[in-house]
């Protein structure tokens, strides 16, 4: 008999590709005639966040509007966006955090696994790993329906296969 196969379930961030939307949004924002004189910028706030400032509540939401629009065309889920609610007023501009979601918490990571058990094949087993999730099963094919289960739910979360065996 065949040892078990099994892929990681993790929720990754490819940064890369969050800072080219970054820099392609901010390069919009600069250029379109609608922005002029609005103050209106996205640009990092640290590691694990983003910060769009704008003179006005509504350009603050439009120029969120393109950096979403620069991160859907390069393949970056919107899920990873985590905004705090509405702009805050700071002086004269609104500004708006926003904070990057990246890893598989514990508690998405116990309610993914209760899926996996419940509406999965038999003979599955899901493992909480740090900030992944390892499913292991004797049939291959078994994984992949697995795969798909997990793609048809609506999480809050990006996930990705990783680690396939």
């Amino acid at each position: 008999m065949a040892a078990e196969s099994s892929f990681d379930v993790v929720s990754k961030l490819d940064r890369q590709e969050v800072d080219n939307a970054l820099n392609q949004a901010a390069k919009e924002l600069s250029q379109r005639f609608d922005f002029k004189g609005t103050g209106a910028t996205v640009a990092w706030q640290g590691e694990q966040g983003v910060e769009v400032r704008a003179n006005s509540e509504e350009r603050v939401k439009a120029a969120l509007d393109v950096f979403k629009e620069k991160l859907v065309k390069r393949g970056v889920s919107l899920k990873v966006l985590d905004t705090d609610g509405e702009p805050k007023a700071s002086g004269k501009e609104y500004r708006l955090a926003i904070a990057l979601k990246e890893g598989i918490s514990t508690e998405d990571g116990k309610k993914i696994s209760k899926i996996v058990r419940d509406e999965g094949p038999k003979g599955i087993k899901a493992q909480i790993q740090g900030d992944e999730l390892r499913v292991s099963s004797k049939k291959k094919d078994d994984l992949q329906t697995v795969q798909t289960l997990l793609k048809e739910k609506d999480l809050d979360i990006p996930l990705q296969f990783t680690n396939y065996r």
